[in-house]
């Protein structure tokens, strides 16, 4: 009998392609299905209609067609297994939240089918998932509900269909009158006054949480967002007094409760975001994640003066933002990694032919475990870095990959006479540089080889020594090859996007030269692993730009004109951009994620290194290739803007060409005969930008207006050393791009 169980087990998951996470729940739901008939064909329906399901919804997750849905509710066909014990799971599952009422009418007219994009309308939430024998907490707050409805009617409009399980959105923001405000408008009463009892609850009854971005991932957990009023409720002090480490003592009363109810806090303890578990039984997670708003869980960096907003509209910017980018786990940089993770996992279920067991196998495409670096890819604090030189030793090009983005200068000295007859500095940002660089950007998964005198190929990711100083460009053009824009002297390392674009340079432009790399560290096998990151970001980016009144299509005119008031229409949906920027810059950041702390000692190892998404040959290409391109742009402009053609064999340009006298990582600063990006940028005879430059747009990789200052503000700070790319727009721009 074990072994004919073991057998459904594996049968059952090789069909519907389960994580080995829901093998016990796999087990129970077999042996409980197999005995249980489905409920009558009309009952079959009220229940989806209940939950607001369509048809096409039900048939996605169960892997069949819409019209076989329909067959079954209409009692022309059944299910055949597997796929009738997996629709029977899910009737049940309805069931329990939707029973039938006393008296049901079957006089009323049904209504249309709904298509898959609606879901259930936020004026009547779906009640919230509740154990057994407790009563609902669901409550319609009037007054309190209207607070959010403009943010609410956003996600609403663009939220994916409503999982069963997490019926009530991703998060909730709890506040000292013992309320959570969720996703919707919609308000629990939450009668918690512990942090356990607090866990609880959001495990047992708050029916929050969201499903994995992946077959192979984690749903994620649910989010208690925690108001300063709350934090007194529930016995948490005002302020951390432990400024350093941001956690709460070992012996404080709330760590203690926790311990005592048999929680478990991670290895950062008590801090800002807490996560608060106990280990997976029968394959289900049993952890909720923590915001404390007092302590400075939202960084005003990324999240401006979101923590101030009433809870209801807190809960709707959160929501909006866990629906199009991932549930907020902690600081943007840690949502961009986890991201990563969460839509490309490291390994899935795979059935071993030897003992007809289930083990955790690699996911094709995924970074699976954690790799050393190459020594030039190593930052200075690495154990393998101090292994090979002493400490405070500065490594020379030749010894250390230098990929960062630009911080350029034109000298003042190269200014031309027809510059200078110009009255603006014009100043156009490139829209999320980085994210548009991860874009079908091929990366490596595994461990760097080295090779010694290996030819050079652009297919292959890794770290190249090799001497592109023999490249001449016209001096008043920045370098592509050093973050400064300076010549290089001699040989240094690079990674593959920037050697491939020196041999574009010289095949293009015919320039003398070639590639002869000295020596290599190579990723035999690679892949594009960042797509799907950049895909779901840059969605959700143009979504929440829409949303702020700046659609893709529009005309430069018009774009211009929504770019200059687009941050106050709906200050809400300004911090969810805020923070999708800073996913974005903050996820690539994390990939050389640096110690942290002061207790570190030079030559150590740090936590970080163990993760499989610590790879700094992975930043290093993306920043790489937002330089190329960046450059790239750069040289189209220049030559679309001089009446003749450049001649081939040198990159000289002509006194009238478009150059810009300052790179700052996404920025470009022009001058111009008018204040406008449109006085600057080069377009053909019928009015299109001219190919290959800068377009003015809201899609990552297109432009926008930074600011304008006149021409004597610019001359001034390249006389004092100053980037006016840094202030074009009056305020210090922030390094590193978007």
């Amino acid at each position: 009998m074990l072994d004919l169980c073991a057998i459904q087990i594996g049968w059952w998951h090789e069909v519907i392609h389960v994580s080995d996470e829901l093998f016990s729940a796999v087990d129970a739901l077999l042996a409980r299905v197999t005995q249980d008939p489905l409920p009558e064909p009309g009952e079959r329906k009220r229940l989806r209609e209940a939950a607001g399901l369509s048809q096409d919804q039900v048939a996605k997750v169960l892997e069949t067609r819409r019209e076989a849905v329909g067959n079954w509710e209409a009692g022309r066909t059944e299910p055949r297994q597997p796929k009738r014990a997996a629709y029977a799971r899910l009737l049940e599952g309805l069931a329990a939240r939707y029973p039938a009422p006393p008296e049901a009418s079957t006089a009323r007219e049904p209504e249309p089918e709904p298509p898959a994009s609606v879901v259930a309308p936020v004026t009547s939430p779906v009640p919230p998932v509740r154990a057994p024998g407790t009563a609902s907490t669901s409550r319609r707050p009037g007054v309190k509900k209207a607070v959010a409805k403009t943010a609410a009617r956003k996600l609403a409009t663009a939220s994916p269909p409503v999982d069963p399980r997490f019926v009530n959105g991703p998060l909730g923001v709890l506040d000292g009158d013992a309320t959570v405000y969720c996703v919707g408008g919609l308000v629990l009463d939450c009668p918690a006054r512990t942090i356990p009892a607090l866990v609880d609850w959001a495990l047992t009854e708050a029916g929050l949480g969201a499903p994995r971005l992946h077959r192979a991932g984690k749903d994620s957990d649910p989010l208690i967002v925690i108001t300063a009023a709350a934090a007194e409720r529930l016995g948490l002090p005002a302020v951390l007094e432990d400024r350093r480490g941001l956690r709460l003592p070992e012996d404080h009363k709330v760590v203690k409760q926790i311990s005592k109810a048999r929680w478990q806090l991670t290895r950062r303890g008590f801090g800002p975001w807490a996560r608060v578990y106990r280990p997976a039984q029968a394959g289900q997670r049993q952890c909720v994640q923590l915001a404390v708003l007092p302590w400075g869980a939202l960084d005003s960096r990324t999240w401006g003066d979101t923590d101030q907003l009433p809870p209801a509209e807190l809960a709707a910017v959160l929501g909006t933002y866990a629906q199009r980018v991932i549930t907020p786990r902690g600081s943007s940089a840690v949502c961009g990694l986890e991201l990563m993770t969460a839509l490309r996992p490291p390994t899935r279920a795979v059935r071993d032919e030897a003992t007809g067991t289930w083990v955790p196998g690699p996911v094709p495409g995924s970074l699976t475990e954690a790799v050393d670096p190459a020594p030039p890819e190593a930052p200075g604090e690495h154990p393998l870095v101090a292994t090979l030189f002493p400490r405070g030793h500065q490594r020379t090009p030749g010894e250390v990959l230098d990929e960062e983005a630009y911080e350029w200068i034109r000298d003042p000295q190269l200014l031309t006479d027809s510059e200078c007859a110009r009255r603006w500095a014009v100043g156009i940002d490139v829209n999320t540089a980085f994210l548009a660089a991860a874009n079908r950007l091929v990366v490596g998964l595994s461990a760097p080889v080295h090779v010694k005198d290996p030819v050079f190929d652009k297919a292959v990711p890794g770290s190249w020594l090799v001497d592109l100083s023999g490249i001449e460009l016209d001096p008043r053009l920045p370098s592509p090859f050093t973050p400064h824009g300076t010549r290089p002297t001699g040989p240094a390392w690079y990674a593959t996007p920037t050697v491939a674009y020196a041999a574009e340079l010289i095949d293009t432009y015919q320039l003398p030269g070639s590639i002869a790399p000295l020596e290599g560290w190579i990723r035999t096998e690679s892949g594009p692993y960042l797509d799907p990151w950049y895909k779901h970001l840059a969605d959700a980016y143009k979504a929440t730009m829409a949303d702020l009144g700046v659609a893709s299509g529009i005309s430069e005119v018009d774009f211009l004109a929504a770019m200059e008031t687009h941050k106050q229409n709906d200050p809400g949906m300004a911090a969810v951009l805020s923070a999708i920027k800073s996913t974005v810059k903050g996820g690539i950041g994390k990939l050389r994620e640096r110690p942290q702390g002061a207790a570190h000692k030079y030559g150590e190892s740090w936590p970080a290194l163990k993760r499989p998404t610590w790879r700094p040959d992975i930043r290093a290409a993306v920043i790489a290739t937002a330089r190329a391109n960046m450059h790239r742009k750069v040289l189209k402009t220049a030559l679309a803007s001089q009446p003749d053609p450049t001649p081939t064999g040198h990159l000289m340009l002509g006194n009238d060409a478009l150059i810009p006298i300052a790179l700052l990582s996404d920025c470009a600063v022009y001058l111009s005969h008018g204040p406008s990006p449109l006085d600057v940028l080069p377009h053909t005879p019928d009015g299109k930008p001219a190919p290959g430059t800068f377009r003015l747009g809201v899609s990552p990789g297109m432009v926008k207006h930074e600011g304008t200052q006149e021409l004597l503000w610019a001359v001034q700070m390249l006389d004092q050393g100053h980037n006016p790319a840094r202030h074009i727009k009056g305020t210090d721009a922030a390094d590193g791009g978007e």
